[in-house]
């Protein structure tokens, strides 16, 4: 399945790009890079676990997004 299709990885990348610029002018540039990291997560966390094969692998990834 083409992870890019579904609405929650669409939904996430946006949240995601919104964060990124929601804190841009932030000075605090380690709580900047930590809350960014962990927004990217969650559409990274997706997509790895669409390309898994077994639905065990593909859940576990999911369940951590």
């Amino acid at each position: 399945m083409d992870f890019e299709k579904l609405d929650v990885w669409k939904r996430s990348a946006r949240l995601s790009a919104d964060v990124y610029r929601a804190l841009q002018p932030l000075r605090d540039f380690g709580f900047r890079d930590q809350i960014t990291r962990s927004g990217l997560s969650v559409p990274c966390n997706i997509a790895e676990g669409m390309t898994r094969i077994t639905i065990k692998d593909r859940s576990h990834f999911l369940i951590i997004a």
